[in-house]
């Protein structure tokens, strides 16, 4: 196996410039990989998960890899304090789930197994939020569970 970063398209900047995000990956076949960590830009795939990826950064899931890609932000552009993004590390071990940010902290991506139950991540995230106040957060492959 070949591991390598690839360019998934994030969007737009004035519909015109695009935005690219640069995330870990297997290549698996021809034309195939494997995304070896959960993005927090893009929206619509997960670690796991095997993608089809275009010149431009397009891709499609071609099979799904069994993991939830879930993102969370502040509205107002605050970052997130280390402290805060280590509760939320806490509480989604207790699930195997592994919670990722950039050093600014202007986002958390969280990575966790489907197979944790939605309930159980749902409860896990929402507490961290309704703690620490002023942040949102979403399923960025698109699902629920």
């Amino acid at each position: 196996m070949t591991f390598t970063h690839i360019r998934l398209l994030a969007g737009y900047v004035d519909e015109e410039r695009p935005v690219h995000e640069v995330l870990p990956a297997r290549v698996v076949e021809d034309g195939l990989v494997v995304l070896a960590g959960s993005p927090g830009l893009v929206l619509g795939c997960a670690a796991g998960d095997r993608l089809r990826v275009a010149a431009d950064g397009g891709f499609e899931v071609v099979e799904p890899g069994g993991n939830l890609c879930l993102q969370a932000a502040r509205p107002d552009g605050r970052g997130l304090a280390p402290a805060e993004v280590g509760e939320l590390s806490t509480g989604m071990a207790e699930l195997g789930g592994l919670v990722e940010a950039p050093a600014d902290g202007r986002f958390v991506v969280v990575t966790v197994a489907r197979s944790a139950g939605w309930p159980a991540v749902e409860r896990v995230m929402d507490a961290w939020v309704d703690g620490i106040g002023g942040v949102e957060w979403w399923v960025g492959n698109g699902d629920d569970a």
